[in-house]
């Protein structure tokens, strides 16, 4: 993109009109990261929440040597729950393993269930295996989106010592847990993984029998790789 081009997407970031400066920050979307990040900091602070979760947003998906620390501070100082947990999130996408320490302070800190859980999922994109001890921790959350976040986490990290813990949501009232598990288990390979895949694959929920066929499969394909 040119440099007018940039130019002319900076001034439309100062426009009293939202949907300008909406409309600005999408057209980042093809432009380089080094680029787009003094742009995207220009409406980090901006009056309307729905911006500024963009915004976070963007910074997860163009990673300079800038966004780590403005994501991480974002996420342990920002007043607003929601912009915490977008932070949480965006981390998640950079894919900075600096960023365990402050997923896991948020995780075990924040007060919202919903930070908390962004937390989580980054916790398992980072594919981190320190986050392991938090996560089954997150197993006996009462917030059931909790113990699905951590499910699903506890299979991108590939904690294969957590299959035990992970076994006693098969039976769960919630299919959505169910689901979340037959996933999960697609990347423990383990006897007890599937076994259970197995008996989740006889699921009543199409859903979870399906989830369940496919990590079958893949477990069956990891095997005649080795």
């Amino acid at each position: 993109m040119t440099v007018p081009q940039l130019q002319e997407i900076s001034s439309q970031l100062e426009s009293p009109n939202l949907r300008d400066r909406m409309v600005a920050l999408a057209n980042l979307r093809h432009i380089p990261a080094e680029d787009a990040v003094p742009l995207i900091k220009k409406v980090l602070d901006d009056e309307s929440l729905q911006l500024r979760s963009m915004a976070i947003f963007a910074l997860g998906i163009k990673p300079t040597t800038e966004c780590y620390p403005i994501l991480a501070n974002i996420l342990e100082n920002d007043p607003d729950y929601g912009m915490r947990a977008d932070a949480a999130g965006a981390l998640g996408y950079l894919g900075d393993t600096r960023a365990f320490e402050v997923l896991a302070r948020a995780f075990y800190e924040d007060t919202d269930w919903l930070v908390r859980f962004s937390a989580a999922v980054s916790l398992g994109n980072l594919k981190d295996p320190r986050a392991s001890k938090i996560l089954i921790q997150a197993l006996d959350s009462p917030e059931v989106v909790l113990q699905q976040a951590a499910i699903s986490a506890l299979g991108e990290i590939q904690d294969i010592d957590s299959v035990d813990n992970l076994l006693r949501f098969a039976q769960s009232d919630d299919w959505l847990v169910r689901q979340r598990l037959a996933e999960s288990l697609g990347h423990l390979p383990t006897d007890k993984s599937v076994s259970a895949l197995k008996y989740l694959a006889k699921d009543s929920h199409p859903h979870v029998a399906e989830a369940a066929q496919i990590s079958l499969t893949r477990l069956e394909q990891r095997d005649n790789q080795v």
